[in-house]
């Protein structure tokens, strides 16, 4: 068979496995991992869209994506066509004006076909969001449309080489000059970086710490803008991630979302939802995981009987099971929190990203053990589960930030 033949019949084995999961309708042991159980009809209706889109669209094509690094544009426009360009934006600039809960139920969803895919699609997501949340009606007249049919692709932009998990202290300047900000200074890490449309920019406007930090909307294509090269990862490959690098960039007044110093309060908003986003991304591949750990169990002999006869390794896929369940209900919860605005909503947030993304990584890592010797070659797809999901311990807060998180909200009752 020849590469592409292998690729695309490695990616689909998780499509497969998800097609027999939805042929077993509500019987058998494999209800218990269901993901639509509890959710109302409409839900469950566009889960059923999000997960035929992934099986048709995204996990045919997720190993070359993959191996080729291609940053699958049409395929993210045909995304927008459901409504998942602005899932949570509101409907009159193009958004689809879902809630929180709902929108981890599409990525969860998404994030089966293909990990990394849906990871940016939910960045891109929450740049929607913070310009239709804290930008102007004019703002969000012009970007939002766009960005919600993806006809434009957005990357948000705080990381810095030397501010990280430290984010109050980012560098990039922009210096008022009459109806402009001059930018200079550079950004690490950015998915989409180089190609994508929209930045959303976090700077300092100000002093030094939190509130001298503003955030502006830059466009492709403005002077001085321009991108480092496309990093060599691990994982999430079907998405490039660049430098983005500020050299003189005048960036109109106009382009700032709220007022001069609010700008980190913005991000921390829009990063409460990227840990309920992140999380339901790592909740997909850990599903697809128990899926195939599952089927291969069955298929395959050793010793003269089926692994799926071995006591341990039906303990371990148990295991599995149950914390996929747990950390979904902790990602649910969460999300329905931020929904409602309760005052516990960010200490939940950061416990979910916390627990779904450490624990799905742990699943997926079963999952590959599980498969041996094959579980190692890229013509099967847990591999890849494994390593787009290995960055959701990084990304949007350190596991070891969101433990701070935690730790500070009970300290302070």
């Amino acid at each position: 068979m020849a590469w592409s033949g292998r690729c695309a019949a490695a990616a689909l084995r998780g499509a497969r496995a998800w097609g027999r999961w939805q042929a077993l309708g509500r019987r058998g042991a494999a209800s218990c991992i269901d993901p639509s159980a509890g959710l109302t009809e409409e839900q469950k209706e566009f889960q059923k869209v999000a997960f035929d889109f992934a099986a048709k669209e995204m996990a045919p094509h997720m190993a070359e994506w993959d191996e080729k690094e291609i940053f699958p544009v049409e395929t993210l426009r045909k995304a927008a066509q459901l409504g998942f360009g602005g899932i949570y934006v509101k409907p009159d600039v193009g958004g689809s004006g879902l809630s929180r809960l709902d929108t981890s139920i599409i990525f969860e969803a998404l994030s089966t076909g293909c990990t990394s895919t849906t990871a940016y699609i939910s960045i891109h997501n929450m740049c929607a969001w913070m310009i239709d949340t804290f930008g102007s009606e004019e703002q969000r007249h012009k970007f939002c449309p766009s960005l919600c049919s993806m006809e434009k692709l957005a990357s948000y932009c705080l990381t810095e080489p030397g501010s990280g998990s430290d984010a109050a202290s980012l560098l990039t300047s922009a210096r008022r000059k009459g109806d402009a900000y001059v930018l200079n200074g550079s950004k690490a890490f950015i998915s989409g970086g180089g190609d994508t449309d929209v930045y959303v920019v976090m700077c300092r406007t100000g002093g030094p710490g939190p509130k001298g930090i503003s955030c502006l909307v830059l466009e492709k294509g403005t002077p001085g803008l321009s991108f480092g090269k496309k990093e060599r990862k691990v994982g999430w490959n079907s998405q490039p991630t660049r430098a983005v690098i500020f050299e003189d960039c005048a960036v109109p007044v106009a382009n700032r979302l709220g007022a001069e110093g609010q700008g980190f309060g913005i991000a921390m908003k829009g990063l409460n939802g990227g840990r309920i986003n992140i999380a339901s991304c790592s909740l997909g591949a850990a599903h697809a995981s128990v899926l195939l750990a599952q089927e291969h169990l069955t298929v395959r002999k050793q010793f003269g009987e089926p692994l799926a006869s071995n006591q341990y390794l039906q303990f371990r896929l148990a295991e599995m099971a149950t914390r996929l369940v747990a950390a979904r209900l902790m990602v649910r919860n969460a999300a329905q929190a931020l929904q409602e605005g309760r005052e516990d909503a960010v200490a939940l947030c950061s416990m979910a990203k916390l627990f779904a993304t450490d624990e799905c990584f742990a699943i997926c890592n079963q999952a590959l053990q599980m498969h041996g010797g094959y579980g190692y070659l890229k013509d099967y797809a847990v591999q890849q589960f494994l390593r787009d999901i290995r960055v959701h311990q990084i990304l949007e807060g350190t596991n070891e930030v969101m433990r701070m998180i935690v730790a500070r909200s009970l300290l302070q009752e």
